[in-house]
């Protein structure tokens, strides 16, 4: 076994998009197991849009990367140490091991996966972003058979996942994707009932007439992955209790401003009385047994779809999730060490 490791760390704070000199790629000692610990080498990692909001020191409900600290992030892979009760060599584990190609958790922080499915889906369609779909929309949007759903970054895996369990619960599902390819991706894979490139259009009130035209009997769901101009356009569609699950701004996450429309939106929380709840999937985790309960026999039998983008490599993380940031994936990023 090896006495050294990889791991990507924060080197200085991003000002608007992230770039390759914001990270450091460092070897350094395997730090030594304590009681209780376990040292895991590191298969596959996760890249998510939070992580961008993790480089900053504004507050926020989650503590910021301290410079110097390893970036963080979930990892899966097999433990090759352990100090600590119900964790053999050998056994497969997710936990959040940052970009890093091993780490020394407490066992209390890993849940042991199953070997019958492929260990990728606990970081995408079994993990996180599948959980934060299913707890949102069940708990925030609460759907009813005939009503509308737009999904915004619908072919990712928080929105595809939303998208089809709207679908089978009766309701009308409406993707907002970037680009044709995305967009017949959301009809052909995830059984989306119509999608709308918001690159084709300009501006707000383009994007807007084109779902309007797609939504004839208003929105009643609106899942918010983006901000910028698609709330813009969404929301003077919405029907008068409308629910809005906000899992996500990734439009702002770079800086950009919302600029002077902040107004006209809140004024249609109010006119039309719509619930708009903040989702932070980490207030939910009790509920992700009977997530799993739920869903993964479904992963399991091929009624819901899952996509990956998978890349290679610790080194080319910070480029990969630059990308990441700006539509640059296809479905959940990976990261295969």
């Amino acid at each position: 076994m090896t006495d050294q490791m990889k791991r990507i760390a924060l080197a200085r704070r991003p000002e608007g998009v992230p770039a390759p000199q914001d990270f450091s790629i460092e070897t350094m000692d395997i730090p030594a197991i304590k009681a209780g610990e376990v040292l895991v080498r590191v298969s596959c990692l996760s890249l998510d849009p939070y992580m961008r909001g993790r480089m900053s020191d504004a507050p926020s409900y989650a503590p910021s990367v301290d410079l110097g600290a390893t970036m963080t992030g979930q990892g899966v892979g097999r433990v090759v140490a352990s100090k600590a009760d119900g964790f053999a060599v050998g056994d497969l584990v997710t936990g959040m091991t940052g970009w890093a190609d091993h780490a020394v958790l407490p066992a209390a922080e890993l849940r042991k996966l199953p070997e019958d499915i492929p260990e990728s889906t606990a970081l995408g369609v079994l993990g996180m972003p599948g959980f934060t779909a299913w707890t949102g929309l069940r708990k925030y949007g609460l759907p009813k058979a005939g009503e509308t759903l737009v999904v915004a970054s619908a072919t990712g895996p928080v929105g595809s996942m939303v998208g089809q369990l709207a679908k089978a619960a009766g309701l009308r599902t409406i993707a907002i994707a970037g680009g044709p390819e995305k967009c017949a991706l959301a009809v052909e894979t995830f059984g989306f009932d119509a999608a709308i490139d918001h690159k084709a259009h300009d501006d707000a009130a383009s994007l807007r007439a084109a779902i309007a035209a797609a939504t004839p009997d208003g929105v009643d769901i609106y899942w918010e992955n983006v901000g910028g101009k698609v709330l813009e356009a969404v929301m003077p569609l919405m029907n008068v209790g409308g629910r809005i699950p906000v899992c996500g701004m990734i439009a702002w996450y770079n800086g950009a401003e919302a600029g002077d429309k902040l107004p006209l939106i809140w004024r249609s929380v109010l006119t039309k009385r719509l619930s708009v709840n903040g989702l932070i999937i980490f207030d939910h985790w009790d509920d992700f047994p009977d997530f799993l309960s739920d869903v993964a026999p479904k992963v399991a039998a091929g009624d819901i779809a899952y996509l990956e983008d998978i890349a290679h490599g610790l080194d080319d993380m910070p480029q990969t999730f630059i990308s990441m940031l700006t539509g640059g994936n296809t479905g959940k990023q990976i990261v295969k060490l």
